[in-house]
């Protein structure tokens, strides 16, 4: 099929590749056009995905209308503080029933909305799904053996959306439960930021293990408080997304956290990373959501005031482990 993806960062490249492994026919846009120069003349983008080449096929533009017409499928791959101004622009462009499967991870801070959730306002005609899992951009590109997971309202577009990405290396799942699916991949950013920042400060293996369990424990009870399925946090695109995360040496909420641990404020280790950091953006929307739903993250908590109110990180890994004496499972009696 006719594939546009809509974002050029090294997500968009790495699904680019494996679409076109796949056989099908893509065009990229990009709202930048030295970007777009780049990918044209080397088929390969220098700064953010290096080594990963793409087929000469690949249509490359900066005009939208021209990647998005007659694609039956449009990938939604610009970092999430960019979904509501590329899918308002992309409205008019978009026909009725086109699929949009969004690819990125986060949630609005205003409106604490999905990014599934913004793309169906500003884009109604659309059907749209989320594909999520543990799968850096670097390793798709490189064709490593990467699973995820689809999630979709209607079953048959999930399938379609199943048999559109499917390939030797890359294995795909799916899910009626896309709410679980999008928290599970913004809140695990907000963990691999606490994670980065303990590295930082010179803590070990056992530090991380604790905040990827405890982690999993916030994002568990807020997305079922919200309607998720409990079994979604224990799949892909929970514990499995929140682990990549939280060790990988690709993961740039993990290396920007470390940036912080090291004492550098979220901005600069963001301009050190050089890439949008999610959770920076998920933090506060996370925050939000636990306070209106009535749910304890304390690690939500502690990451918040380390972002944005200076407050000292090895101060607040004493304040997690000095919490009040709790079980580990509430519920269960002896």
């Amino acid at each position: 099929m006719k594939i546009c993806i809509l974002g050029a960062g090294s997500w968009g490249i790495a699904l680019t590749k494996l679409l076109t492994h796949n056989g099908h026919e893509v065009s990229v846009w990009s709202i930048d056009p030295e970007e777009i120069a780049m990918l044209n003349e080397y088929c390969e983008h220098k700064t953010k995905l290096p080594g990963v080449i793409l087929s000469g096929a690949v249509t490359f533009t900066t005009d939208m209308r021209t990647a998005i017409d007659d694609s039956e499928m449009i990938v939604m791959a610009v970092p999430s503080p960019f979904v509501r101004s590329t899918a308002k622009t992309a409205a008019e462009f978009v026909k009725e029933g086109q699929i949009i499967v969004s690819v990125s991870k986060g949630i609005e801070d205003d409106t604490l909305m999905r990014l599934s959730q913004i793309i169906k306002e500003e884009i109604p005609v659309a059907e749209v799904a989320a594909l999520s899992g543990p799968s850096h951009a670097e390793e798709v590109g490189k064709c490593m053996p990467t699973t995820v997971v689809v999630g979709c309202k209607d079953k048959a577009i999930a399938e379609k959306i199943q048999d559109a990405f499917m390939a030797d290396f890359f294995r795909v799942y799916i899910s009626p439960d896309i709410l679980g699916i999008e928290l599970g991949g913004s809140l695990k950013n907000v963990i691999a930021l606490a994670a980065g920042i303990a590295d930082g400060i010179g803590c070990g293996d056992n530090t991380k293990a604790a905040l990827i369990t405890r982690g999993i424990v916030e994002i568990k009870k807020l997305g079922v408080k919200m309607g998720g399925n409990p079994e979604t946090f224990s799949g892909l695109s929970g514990i499995g997304d929140l682990i990549v995360t939280c060790a990988s040496v690709h993961s740039r909420n993990r290396r920007a956290g470390y940036l912080i641990g090291q004492g550098k404020t979220y901005q600069e280790a963001m301009d050190e990373v050089k890439m949008v950091v999610e959770g920076v953006y998920s933090a506060k929307a996370a925050l939000a959501l636990a306070k209106k739903y009535e749910v304890s993250m304390p690690i939500t908590e502690a990451v918040n005031k380390v972002l944005f109110e200076d407050y000292p990180a090895k101060d607040a890994l004493i304040d997690l482990l000095t919490r009040d004496k709790t079980r580990e499972v509430i519920g269960m009696t002896w």
